[in-house]
């Protein structure tokens, strides 16, 4: 929360690069009605940021059409992320108390600008996690994660040597853009940023192209899963499920899933989709075993592959935890330590997970000795995958239900985010469904209700 507070300000120093060509820091229409909110005064519900370890729902305007490129989407299903905890715990830089959250949604189309082309009112969309211009030198190689014009905050640049493209609901870090957790939402390049969905795959299905499927399958992919490879992921969350599906998908021969703790159940939720799977529960090992002996004996040499579908907010050490709760750093090492020393030598070690800034104790003589390669798998190109995976959906090789849980109401986000981030039994990936969606779809969770709305 600190380190938030410290970004924005340091923010407003060195200011904003003055690139981005498209209207940024409007993550709630009520922050200036005048402006970015709809002329008819027409309200709608919004899950809002509302400080550390605290969200709301609120009644806010429904959002403009500002520029003529913009699509305004009725939102009839978005989602909660494992990375939206990290915005719910304050850890991403420069959230804003009422700012809008989600970065995964669907819906129809409400409005157009006068510069669109490519969809049209009524249309069933589903839009990207990332805001994309569409003709920068990034987005001609559908790379949209990486976008030059769509945000333009210094910070990035001076932490990373670059920055990433925009990012809806996920910050003033990654542009300020009101997010898809609310009933309407303001899509900016909408004919770049939104993909049509076909009458064969229901909104259950086709919302998760967002982010979740396209994640998983660049985590996989970019760490290159080849035919015979034995993979280690460590996290049980959906992307972890999803990760397991794909390398099967691309060849691998066995899959091995690490969890534990509060999430332990999650191992046998996966178990249970992907029969395949091993599994380990790391606070189940016997007096002496670790996770990189375990595998050792699992497999000669270590596993070929590991990927990191956890993040590094969560220390599992006593001197990262007072490293973190300090400042010292903003990461731990630890699960990318245990990775680089679990594989082969040459191994290949992918990170999905969200890592925002420093770390300490990294085994850097091993990734050298060994020769490890460490590839970090950044924000995933939605752009470049997600035509390919709807085609997967469509044939049937790609089975999204498995990873679906529940299905939530908009009304109670408050209390679904309490139970996600505890790490509720059976609580693995929800569709939220607002007024305007449809019934449950045929193999979909029914609704599930909480009793807080």
């Amino acid at each position: 929360m600190a380190l938030s507070q410290a970004a924005a300000v340091v923010e407003k120093i060195i200011g904003h690069t003055g690139d981005a060509n498209t209207e940024q820091n409007l993550s709630n229409p009520s922050k200036d009605a005048g402006k970015y909110a709809d002329p008819s005064g027409k309200k709608m519900k919004a899950l809002v940021w509302n400080g550390k370890n605290s969200v709301k729902v609120v009644e806010t305007f429904k959002p403009a059409k500002i520029e003529d490129t913009d699509v305004i989407v009725k939102v009839t299903g978005s989602t909660v992320c494992g990375s939206d905890l990290h915005l719910y715990h304050g850890v991403v830089v420069e959230l804003q108390k009422g700012d809008i959250l989600g970065h995964e949604f669907c819906g129809v189309v409400d409005s157009v600008g006068s510069k669109i082309s490519k969809v049209k009112p009524g249309d069933r969309v589903v839009c990207s996690f990332q805001i994309a211009c569409g003709s920068c030198m990034y987005c001609k190689r559908k790379l949209s994660s990486q976008c030059e014009r769509t945000n333009d905050n210094k910070i990035e640049n001076v932490m990373y040597g670059g920055r990433t493209a925009g990012m809806l609901g996920y910050s003033h870090f990654t542009g300020g853009y009101a997010g898809g957790q609310a009933e309407y939402v303001r899509v900016a390049y909408g004919d770049a940023n939104l993909l049509k969905l076909p009458d064969d795959v229901p909104d259950e299905k086709g919302l998760y192209l967002s982010d979740v499927l396209s994640t998983s399958w660049n985590a996989v992919v970019d760490t290159g899963v080849k035919e015979g490879d034995v993979v280690a992921i460590w996290g049980a969350g959906p992307i972890g499920q999803m990760c397991a599906a794909m390398s099967f998908m691309c060849g691998a021969k066995r899959v091995i899933v690490i969890d534990g703790g509060d999430a332990s159940w999650r191992l046998d939720f996966v178990k249970s989709k992907l029969p395949k799977v091993e599994t380990i529960n790391f606070t189940d090992l016997p007096k002496g075993e670790n996770i990189v002996s375990t595998l050792k004996k699992m497999e000669h040499g270590g596993p070929d592959v590991a990927i990191e579908c956890v993040a590094g907010e969560y220390a599992k050490g006593w001197a990262h935890y007072f490293e973190l709760l300090l400042g010292a750093e903003t990461d731990t090492s630890e699960i990318v330590n245990e990775m680089i020393m679990s594989v082969k030598n040459f191994g290949r070690c992918g990170i999905t997970g969200v890592y925002v800034g420093y770390t300490n104790h990294f085994n850097i003589g091993s990734l050298m000795e060994r020769g490890i390669r460490l590839i970090g798998n950044g924000q995933a190109p939605v752009h470049l995958y997600w035509e390919d995976l709807l085609k997967k959906i469509q044939d049937g090789s790609l089975d999204v239900l498995q990873m679906v849980s529940h299905r939530v109401l908009l009304e109670e986000l408050e209390e679904v985010y309490k139970r996600y981030d505890a790490r509720e039994k059976g609580l693995q990936k929800v569709y939220v469904q607002t007024k305007f969606s449809a019934p449950p779809s045929e193999g979909s969770p029914q609704l599930t209700k909480f009793g807080t709305a």
